[in-house]
């Protein structure tokens, strides 16, 4: 075996490059992963800017990991080596803090995350804490796993856990690598699904991914649509405008929820009023557990379930990089490693 791995690390802000590593030995706790995928986040845009706080360059990042166990870390009794897992943006929990000790690891104080508080997925190999593993389904591959560790389970988790029922109208705002699934895991769910983009060339998009009506908020009051339906018992709001999602706020029906999982860049602007008259709701759901990804991954199996992907090898991290950022990938884009490649 190479006593050498490649990676692709942010050596400096904004700056991505090729190196040439020593294979690392996992610690106690730990096990090494060959990777096979690993799919390209937004969020990675904080690692790759440098301005995720307390970040420490240099760093590999990625955090939508799929691989084969090489070595097993002291301890580890749970993993066998030659096992498909994946790692998602959680990776560990401390166990001692707050959070922990109520129950809530994802929303751990001092949480492991790759490709920020340890070196991520953009690379041949990865060190991952086992607790932070989950298991992939044969019917799976790599490649289409990769993304449902971060987008997946984020839309899936945010949907099954709102309180709704099958036949309730739930509306997804924005078509694009978080949207796609969302409009996904709606339907299969049992919701009456509508898809908001903008433009009428994504309505055709949306309906083939499941969405019973779309709008069109460039051209209508998606707000007013909404309520012309009864009001929607949810809003999933997956996009990159704050500018766009405040109005959408008065499309809940009384008690509906408008649940942030997209991160824009701007502020998202509220009218007090649809939220006291008719004590509607706004919140944020981050990510999901292990288990919680197992529990996506096996949804997107029973229900057929996929991303829509670019792939990209792993040596071209930085042109696959820009590609997202400038939002021309359809929907996700994942890079491959050679031993991706012999599967």
């Amino acid at each position: 075996m190479k006593t050498t791995y490649k990676a692709v690390e942010v050596s400096a802000p904004g700056v991505l490059r090729v190196v040439e590593r020593p294979v690392p030995e996992p610690g106690p706790g730990q096990v090494r992963i060959r990777v096979e995928a690993c799919g390209i986040c937004h969020t990675d845009a904080a690692t790759v800017t440098g301005i995720y706080p307390g970040l420490k360059l240099p760093r590999v990042p990625g955090h939508e990991v799929v691989g084969r166990i090489e070595a097993l870390g002291g301890g580890v009794a749970r993993w066998k080596i030659g096992e498909r897992v994946g790692v998602g943006f959680f990776g560990g929990e401390d166990g001692v803090c707050e959070s922990c000790r109520r129950g809530d690891i994802v929303n751990c104080q001092n949480a492991v995350i790759p490709g920020v508080t340890m070196d991520g997925g953009y690379a041949e190999v990865m060190i991952a804490e086992a607790r932070g593993l989950a298991s992939i389904p044969d019917e799976l591959s790599s490649v289409d796993a990769a993304p449902l560790l971060c987008a997946g389970v984020t839309t899936y988790n945010a949907l099954r856990n709102a309180g709704l029922r099958a036949g309730d109208l739930v509306a997804v705002q924005g078509i694009g690598g978080l949207g796609h699934l969302g409009v996904q895991f709606a339907r299969h769910m049992g919701f009456r699904t509508v898809a908001i983009g903008r433009g009428r060339d994504k309505e055709k998009l949306a309906k083939d991914l499941g969405a019973h009506v779309y709008i069109d908020a460039a051209a209508e009051d998606a707000a007013a649509v909404l309520q012309g339906m009864g009001g929607a018992r949810a809003i999933l709001s997956t996009g990159t405008s704050g500018a766009a999602m405040g109005p959408l706020v008065s499309g809940l029906a009384a008690r509906g929820k408008f649940i942030v999982v997209g991160v824009p860049q701007d502020q998202i602007q509220l009218d007090a009023f649809p939220l006291v008259f008719g004590g509607r709701s706004i919140y944020g759901s981050l990510t999901g557990t292990p288990i919680d990804n197992e529990d996506a991954l096996a949804f997107s199996v029973l229900e057929n379930i996929r991303p829509m992907i670019e792939t990209f090898p792993l040596e071209r991290a930085a042109d696959a990089y820009a590609r997202m950022m400038q939002g021309k990938a359809r929907f996700r884009v994942v890079l491959v490693t050679k031993d991706a490649a012999r599967q």
